[in-house]
């Protein structure tokens, strides 16, 4: 038993021994204190067997280091040569490393100086910034006053000193070139500044950046050389000013040359205006008043030159409305713009120049396509619709059936019309003015007044002259004309209802369309009147007397009866005309007949003439007498167109007759039946029956064997010219 206790001791020894051989020597501690907690005399038979490892290791080792002595032998021997390299080597390391030093030494002051020129280069950026040169300015005021006074020993501090002046022009010189940067700027884009604005009417901050403005002003204000900057701008922008009034020579003909004419002026008084109030001085109000003056006068100037060249109404209307805009815009700015409104007075008599002109063109458009006939009305609802367009009331001509003719022609309804759509186009230059209702109705009532005293009628006094208008257009005019006057009242009543301003009040204008009617109907009678006469005068051109017959057709003549039925059919016309127009017309007609008649017998060319010419003269005037009385135009009393042939009556009488003796006893009394005879006249006529000639003497027919007649006639002849004489004295 005792041997197998020491086998195991032996066994636990070698494991311990193994232990200690490859464990950590942190861990021998433990290991060893088991060999004293074992056993008694454990540790002596480890002690041995410790010894017994030992010796084994020594000769391990011995064998090894037999093996290698040679090996260690050259190691040591170059160990030896590297050891003399070694020393060498530290004495050159030491070198460098002394010469790494200095260069750290260098590398020290390298980046000292560079920080240094990166802080002088942070202390003058206006060298290369554009946004700082104000910040830039003090800085300089600080190295040149506090920091350069401390370290003015060195050398570069003396080379700044004396370039910062020349560093502060650079300022100067750079900050005014972004002035003028500045101003061309606005100078190109004023017009986008004044369009924006006058659109939305937005500050001028809104739309300019002025950095410039102020950075030039307050670089200069620092530099004490402000007044300089004061007058540089404010010469500018005068020499800005006279370019942006000047206007494009043919502004005039678009709505877009007005509009960016205004927008530029808006555009650089918008800008002036918010330079006033932002920057303390550089302009003042006097500047700016004398600014707004001169431009107030270059464009009321440039407006009424170029808007008299304008003939189109719509385009006059869009300058209006830019003027309003443009005079509210800047108004809203605080500039006076009274006298631009005073202007639109002026534009607003260019308007309705231009309004005239373009219905002077619709008037003659309409009297040219007009048929001159009554207008025929089918059906209820074509009568309707021309009642709709015109005022139009007859009791008499409701009450017939249809179908039936209005008394007027189609022109007086489109015409009516017409001056209607007149009215609305002049009020819309009315619009947005600021002026109070009656105001507005007298400038309507002014403009209709225009349009119907020299428009309308100018176009109907030029339709009455024109060649192709006969008596039946005439009448048809005349009849038109009444019913215009007669519609002149509803007119009225349509601008009332339009303004709401009462016709009754003190200061309301009343429409003269009833002076341009009666004018016109005048002028259109007294055509008649000529016309009736020219015709007369055309038939009467016809008549072929054979001033030698021996006797009478026995019937009138021809052309006298053609006469007498154009003037009967004429006068049927008239029965639409007032009475006393067809009256006149006939009246007139009926001495003028007689008239010619008269110089017919009269005419000096006329040397000759037979009894039986007289007797077949006096068949025509007893035909032209019974179409006077058979009342060709109603309303004549008793016989009095037939007076218009009584000279011719009494003076063919007293021929046909030959009462000389009741002529010659009766002249100069009251009561004579020849008293319409002029001695002259019976002379005249007396002496073309004479027997001048021996060949053909005209008296055989009377009495031929009785001498005495010749005697008598010559007694006459004596007689007569006694009474002419007696006249002429």
């Amino acid at each position: 038993m005792a041997e197998n206790e020491t086998l195991e001791c032996i066994t636990e020894h070698e494991r311990i021994l193994q232990e200690i051989e490859s464990t950590d020597t942190a861990c021998v501690g433990p290991t060893l204190r088991s060999i004293y907690d074992d056993q008694p005399n454990a540790h002596k038979r480890f002690m041995e067997k410790l010894d017994a490892r030992i010796r084994n290791h020594d000769r391990e080792i011995e064998k090894m280091c037999n093996f290698h002595h040679q090996g260690f032998v050259d190691a040591i021997t170059e160990l030896l040569k590297v050891r003399a390299d070694a020393e060498k080597l530290m004495v050159r390391d030491i070198t460098v490393t002394a010469q790494t030093e200095e260069v750290i030494r260098c590398r020290i002051q390298q980046r000292n100086m560079a920080t240094t020129v990166e802080k002088l280069q942070l202390c003058i950026p206006g060298t290369t910034s554009a946004f700082v040169y104000y910040a830039a300015l003090k800085t300089m005021e600080q190295l040149e006053k506090v920091y350069i006074p401390r370290v003015s020993q060195y050398r570069f501090c003396q080379i700044m000193a004396e370039n910062l002046p020349r560093l502060r022009e650079e300022i100067k010189e750079i900050s005014m070139s972004d002035l003028k940067d500045f101003l061309e700027s606005i100078r190109k884009h004023s017009d986008k500044v004044g369009e924006t604005a006058m659109r939305q009417i937005l500050t001028a901050q809104d739309l300019v950046d002025f950095s410039p403005v102020y950075r030039c002003l307050h670089i200069y204000t620092v530099l004490g050389d402000r007044e300089t900057f004061e007058n540089y701008y404010r010469k500018q922008r005068k020499k800005q000013a006279r370019l942006v009034l000047q206007p494009q020579a043919n502004m005039h003909e678009t709505v877009e040359g007005y509009r960016k004419y205004f927008n530029q002026i808006v555009g650089f008084f918008v800008v002036e205006d918010h330079i006033l109030h932002a920057t303390r001085g550089l302009v003042t109000r006097a500047f700016t008043d004398e600014l707004w003056n001169m431009a107030l006068s270059k464009i009321i100037a440039v407006l009424r030159t170029h808007s008299s060249y304008c003939d189109d109404p719509d385009l006059v209307l869009e300058l209006k409305n830019l003027i309003v805009i443009f005079a509210d815009t800047l108004q809203g700015y605080g500039f006076p713009v009274n006298r631009l409104f005073d202007l639109l007075f002026e534009v607003r008599d260019q308007y309705n120049e231009t309004l005239l002109k373009k219905w002077a063109l619709v008037f003659r458009e309409i009297f040219e396509l007009d048929n001159y006939s009554p207008i025929p009305v089918d059906t209820e609802e074509e009568y309707k619709l021309v009642v709709s367009r015109f005022p139009f009331h007859d009791a008499e001509i409701e009450k017939q059936d249809f179908p039936k003719k209005l008394p007027m022609s189609q022109s007086v309804p489109q015409i009516y019309t017409q001056v209607k759509e007149f009215i609305y186009a002049s009020l819309k230059f009315s619009e947005s003015l600021h002026r109070s209702s009656t105001e507005i109705d007298d400038m309507l009532r002014k403009s209709t007044n225009l349009l119907l005293t020299r428009t309308l009628s100018s176009c109907l006094q030029n339709l009455i002259k024109k060649p192709h208008i006969g008596l039946t257009e005439l009448v048809q005019i005349i009849i038109n004309t009444t019913h215009l006057e007669q519609a002149c009242r509803y007119l009225e009543e349509f601008i009332t209802n339009i303004t709401n301003v009462s016709p009754e009040t003190v200061h309301t204008t009343r429409l003269y369309g009833l002076s341009t009617f009666k004018d016109a109907r005048h002028a259109a009678e007294g055509e008649i009147y000529t016309k009736l006469n020219q015709k007369i005068d055309e038939f009467i051109q016809l008549a072929d007397y054979e001033w030698g017959m021996a006797e009478s057709d026995g019937r009138a003549s021809g052309y006298l009866m053609d006469l007498i039925n154009f003037l009967r059919s004429t006068f049927q016309v008239f029965t639409h005309l007032p009475g006393k127009v067809a009256q006149t017309a006939c009246m007139s007609a009926c001495k003028h007949l007689s008239t010619s008649l008269m110089q017919m017998l009269l005419d000096t060319e006329l040397k000759q003439i037979s009894m039986g010419a007289i007797q077949q003269f006096n068949l025509d005037v007893i035909q032209c007498e019974l179409f006077a009385s058979s009342e060709p135009v109603p309303g004549f009393q008793g016989d009095t167109l037939q007076l218009a042939f009584i000279d011719l009556r009494q003076l063919l009488d007293l021929f046909m007759v030959w009462d000389w003796s009741t002529y010659l006893a009766d002249y100069g009394q009251p009561t004579s039946k020849y008293l319409r005879v002029n001695p002259a006249t019976a002379l005249a006529l007396l002496e073309k029956m004479k027997d001048t000639s021996k060949k053909n003497n005209i008296f055989s027919q009377f009495r031929k064997n009785d001498r005495d007649k010749q005697k008598l006639i010559e007694t006459v002849v004596k007689q007569l010219r006694s009474l002419v004489n007696g006249m002429s004295s």
